[in-house]
């Protein structure tokens, strides 16, 4: 089974082996964060839609990144984002980051996911970082119900979200020292979806996987 979901926020230019490295590791990803601007930009950027094509070729799934503000980015503005990823880079689905978990929120993200149906999202993932509402499970493909860091991580107690039938659970975890069974760890958390990193402070996602990582 297909296992990580990687955020890569790196620009291919900058670092094409590492984005080589994850598009040779197809067969483990269930897919592929693709975050070229804090969301998609305000213009195409010919080198992610390059690495958006090679990884379809791949058979990854790539998700668009947009940031929705924990429920007080304007709908308008997400929905845009939505767009721009699907036209631009030929998007699968995406990725929601900054979700808020709480009921109240609930009927904003439900309006958002009918929109990203509606540009051909096949996989939407929600980046709560917590176990959110259980009614998130119903419109969600992927639930975030944990990023953090690994010293966080290591005391984390197995949690499900209630009554979220199919709905699959991710982890993200960065700080990670190299030689953790990460994957094991999940699992035994309660999460069949992960990503450990070992970057730390304000961009961790700028590194990837030990795994992952390409030979020096």
């Amino acid at each position: 089974m297909s296992t990580l979901l990687v955020p890569y926020y790196e620009h291919p230019s900058v670092r094409p082996a590492e984005w080589e490295a994850v598009r040779a590791a197809a067969p483990r990803l269930y897919g592929v964060v693709l975050n070229p601007a804090s969301g998609p930009g305000d213009r195409p950027d010919a080198a992610f839609a390059e690495v958006a094509a090679r990884l379809r070729e791949a058979g990854v799934r790539v998700l668009g990144y947009a940031d929705t503000g924990y429920g007080r980015r304007p709908h308008t503005d997400v929905v845009r984002d939505l767009a721009r990823h699907r036209d631009w880079y030929g998007t699968d689905g995406f990725f929601f980051d900054q979700v808020a978990s709480g009921p109240e929120e609930f009927a904003h993200y439900q309006r958002l996911a009918v929109a990203a149906w509606g540009v051909g999202c096949t996989t939407l993932a929600l980046n709560h970082g917590t176990a959110p509402h259980p009614w998130y499970a119903r419109v969600a493909d992927v639930l975030v119900t944990f990023e953090g860091t690994w010293a966080t991580y290591r005391t984390l107690r197995p949690q499900r979200v209630a009554g979220a039938g199919g709905v699959r659970h991710c982890h993200l975890v960065h700080g990670v020292p190299a030689g953790v069974d990460c994957a094991g760890l999940a699992r035994a958390r309660g999460a069949d979806i992960h990503c450990a990193v070992p970057g730390t402070g304000d961009h961790p996602w700028g590194t990837l996987p030990h795994t992952l990582e390409p030979a020096r």
